[in-house]
């Protein structure tokens, strides 16, 4: 199937990153565990996600080792221009696997607007997957997050995360399971 050779290329990619987590005592390439991470979420928020939601999700981190945050100035202004350029990265190396794949120009556009969030707030599918960014971070990398920075600064982010998301992504992320200090962090954002 098409979908699985997609999946396989954005997979095979990312097994290159040398930044490597270990989960439950195993080390795994970082990106290769954040797009598997993704894909499982996703089908946890929705049973049948459309073929652009599956690639875009799997492929929303696509190599993005390549562009380290440290090469940009360590302020708002040049975190958000990193963020900038790794969505315009993801989505112009997305798109030129779907071209080696697919002739569906539509769907090389959707895959594309949806990892560069195009239409934030005003597209379902860009919505949903920004839901599942959510999701996955509070699940697998909030805690240690919060460990490394400020309780205010944490409470920040939550509530910005939180701004992003919808009700149900919000009825997911109250269902995850949080340590006690965590959840105490995540119910002062949303006071």
């Amino acid at each position: 199937m098409m979908i699985d050779k997609i999946i396989q290329k954005i997979d095979a990619i990312n097994a290159q990153d040398p930044n490597v987590e270990t989960f439950e005592g195993k080390e795994y390439p970082k990106e290769l565990i954040y797009g598997q991470r993704m894909t499982e979420m996703l089908n946890e928020y929705d049973h049948s996600p459309s073929v652009s939601l599956q690639i875009a999700a799997r492929g929303q981190h696509i190599k993005r080792w390549t562009i380290p945050r440290s090469e940009y100035p360590m302020d708002r202004k040049g975190y958000l221009r990193w963020r900038t350029d790794l969505k315009l990265f993801h989505g112009k190396l997305l798109s030129e696997i779907l071209e080696e794949e697919v002739t569906d120009a539509n769907l090389i556009e959707n895959v594309n607007d949806l990892v560069t969030k195009k239409r934030l707030k005003n597209d379902l599918e860009t919505q949903q997957l920004e839901d599942v960014v959510c999701l996955v971070f509070l699940k697998y990398y909030f805690s240690d997050f919060a460990e490394t920075h400020e309780e205010k600064k944490v409470i920040s982010i939550v509530t910005k995360t939180w701004a992003k998301m919808t009700e149900k992504g919000h009825k997911m992320a109250l269902a995850l399971d949080y340590s006690k200090k965590d959840l105490s962090l995540i119910e002062k954002a949303l006071k």
